[in-house]
């Protein structure tokens, strides 16, 4: 398992993708609604489909690329009335590229008053230019005819001049073996499970029963059912029901998160990305920490347990059972309730359906915390095994406040990213890690006590074992805080590594050599005869950043596509406007026409035209003579992308070959 670090819960794997071919997932509409003898409305309607969003017009500079309109004639036809209006949208801050994102979910709603100028328009055109995103992005233009009248809209005919006749030509690739692509982009490595997660909150539940407030109840509370029945079997069936109690109890706490259909963008992922809700959590681990450290007691009111309890009384039976699991949920509260919290903050932090991550992560929670009772029930002579409750306990505690403060960094590093604040870069964040880890090995090894410790006495072998492993991990820490090695376990939670205090920038991906025009790179690998990587990427596609970053980065992976390959990425998100020379009209083959005025037109064209694709990542492998080396690729691991890769290179040097 790749997250194997204490902080069990907030380690999640990404979803895969969405293959290349999808329709478009946004269905536009539009109308015009006239006010006054010379005022209209301008209404466009998107219908997103689920899970995707698109970029309002204000998202944040240095992010995904946000929605443009460009209103033809404006100014000679018509004007302007105020700007264009947006309906409601969604915030959340984008680890990858450092800023707040703004976008919208289900449904996109733009609107534009204007006024007339010259009283003869009866139709306005408009153009939109926009990017939706579902892990990978699909950048768009689509144009949008209003009809001020209600009479049919005239589509307006474009006359090829030579120049666009040429260029649009240029644009086609002549592939051969072509017959690889329509086998369609393959996904290879995708592993994510809810499982995965649920194996995580089980882990934190076990590390709750070993807590002082939960471990001393297994025994009192197995020995109830198992000699307070009449019936041995029926005292066994009831101890079953209370761990069944336990887990239903801890599984509805997620129930909330599912009740509200904005729940995935406007409640857990707030939390994720708000600056004062990362500040106040911050502020709640450190509480809970120090609760942890033994300077104050941190329970629920006594009152909430002594009224559970009189209700287990009175009425009995699977009821009774059922306020006897609710009263062990409260008492416990003082230790389960700072790892719960843990969990639904790196929920937050999770990609995919965070109600259900959630939902997995507490079932899992409450298993643990339930298996004991229903093990010790169905053989009770396993009681006496259990060790004595002591000083362990204790120490239980204190390493689980360390860990507390670990994870209530991860809360400040969020919001000094969302804040632009500049405090917790990653070497920062990391040497504050550090500290954590030798505070936490010294008190291990006795150096160090807090208020709730016993009399100082003979260390346990085990918890000088825990002081080894704790020591270890700090050094792993200082190794990859000097680069000596890559924090393959922490993948993704300190703050990436462009977040430094020694920001470098490169136009290519890992420092390798590319370049972002097919012809040039196509002209280089004809003199050199390597095989070709077409990389259609972008600068606000996340994955194609984290499939640059994991993937390209492997020690096997990054040879290959450093020393026999000729890197071309096209960036389809690239508004810079094209040289006048090189812009131009293409038509495709129905006969509708595009015009193509920047870099993202004519890649996303190009991409479009001879890929049948419009998603990134997405890799091509072509020999130079432009033959198609093996299937179209959006996501690998690094194993399966480096088998890719060979599999194209010996495609190409048979090709050669037999030349």
């Amino acid at each position: 398992m790749k997250h194997l670090f204490p902080l069990f819960f907030v380690f999640l794997v990404s979803l895969g993708l969405y293959a290349q071919n999808d329709e478009n997932p946004v269905l536009w509409s539009h109308e015009a609604k006239q006010l006054s003898e010379t005022e209209y409305e301008l209404i466009i309607k998107g219908s997103i489909f689920e899970g995707w969003h698109v970029y309002s017009q204000f998202t944040a500079e240095g992010g995904s690329l946000p929605s443009e309109f460009n209103y033809a004639n404006s100014g000679t036809d018509y004007e302007l009335i105020g700007g264009t209006q947006e309906s409601e949208t969604v915030r959340e801050f984008s680890p990858i590229f450092e800023v707040e994102e703004t976008f919208f979910k289900k449904k996109a709603i733009f609107t534009q008053r204007i006024r007339l100028l010259d009283p003869s328009v009866n139709q306005i055109k408009v153009n939109l230019f926009y990017q939706v995103c579902k892990e990978v992005c699909i950048p768009a233009d689509v144009d949008f005819v209003f009809s001020l009248d209600g009479s049919a809209v005239v589509e307006e005919k474009v006359d090829l001049d030579e120049k666009s006749k040429a260029l649009s030509a240029n644009l086609r690739l002549d592939l051969k073996n072509k017959v690889l692509l329509s086998q369609g982009a393959e996904r290879i490595g995708d592993s994510s499970s809810v499982w995965v997660i649920f194996a995580l909150g089980f882990l934190g539940g076990f590390i709750a029963l070993l807590t002082p407030c939960v471990f001393p109840m297994i025994p009192l509370t197995v020995s109830f059912f198992t000699k307070h029945t009449q019936n041995k079997s029926k005292g066994i069936v009831n101890a079953l029901l209370y761990g069944f109690f336990i887990i239903l109890i801890y599984a509805l706490l997620s129930l909330p998160f599912h009740l509200f259909d904005s729940v995935d963008s406007q409640i857990l992922n707030t939390i994720a990305t708000n600056v004062w809700l990362n500040l106040l959590f911050f502020l709640v681990f450190l509480f809970f920490a120090f609760s942890f450290f033994g300077y104050y007691e941190l329970t629920l009111p006594s009152s909430w347990a002594n009224k559970m309890d009189a209700a287990s009384s009175k009425v009995g039976g699977i009821l009774g059972i059922f306020f006897m699991a609710v009263t062990l949920a409260i008492v416990s509260f003082s230790c389960t309730g700072p790892i719960l919290g843990g969990l639904l903050g790196g929920t937050t932090m999770a990609e995919g359906d965070v109600a259900m991550n959630l939902t997995a992560g507490m079932t899992g929670f409450g298993a643990a915390l339930a298996l004991p009772f229903a093990l010790f029930a169905l053989f009770p002579a396993w009681l006496n095994s259990l060790p004595k409750s002591g000083g362990w306990m204790t120490t239980v505690k204190v390493v689980l406040g360390f860990l507390e403060v670990g994870l209530a960094l991860k809360f400040l590093s969020n919001a000094d990213l969302v804040g632009h604040w500049g405090l917790l870069k990653r070497e920062v964040f990391l040497g504050l890690w550090i500290l954590l880890g030798v505070l936490m090995s010294l008190y291990l090894f006795g150096f160090l006590r807090f208020p709730h410790d016993g009399p100082k006495g003979k260390l346990s072998t085990g918890r000088k074992l825990t002081g080894v492993v704790s020591l270890g991990f700090t050094v792993y820490l200082i190794l990859g805080l000097v680069k000596a090695i890559p924090l393959k376990l922490l993948s993704g939670f300190p703050p990436p590594e462009f977040y430094s205090i020694f920001e470098t920038e490169s136009d290519c991906p890992l420092g390798l050599d590319c370049y972002k025009d097919f012809e040039t790179g196509l002209a280089h690998a004809k003199s050199v005869n390597k095989p070709i990587l077409l990389d259609f990427t972008g600068w606000a596609c996340v994955n194609c950043r984290k499939m640059e970053e994991n993937v390209w980065s492997d020690a096997e992976v990054f040879p290959l596509l450093k020393n026999d390959y000729v890197l071309i990425s096209l960036y389809v998100d690239d508004r810079e406007e094209l040289p006048e020379a090189e812009q131009f009209v293409f038509q495709y083959d129905s006969g509708r026409t595009k015009r193509i005025e920047n870099i993202a037109q004519k890649w996303g064209t190009f991409q479009d035209i001879n890929f049948n694709a419009v998603s990134q990542p997405f890799y091509v492998l072509l020999s130079p003579d432009l033959e198609v080396l093996n299937t179209a690729l959006q996501s690998a691991d690094a194993d399966a992308y480096r088998k890719w890769l060979i599999e194209g290179l010996q495609r190409h040097r048979e090709l050669a070959r037999r030349e």
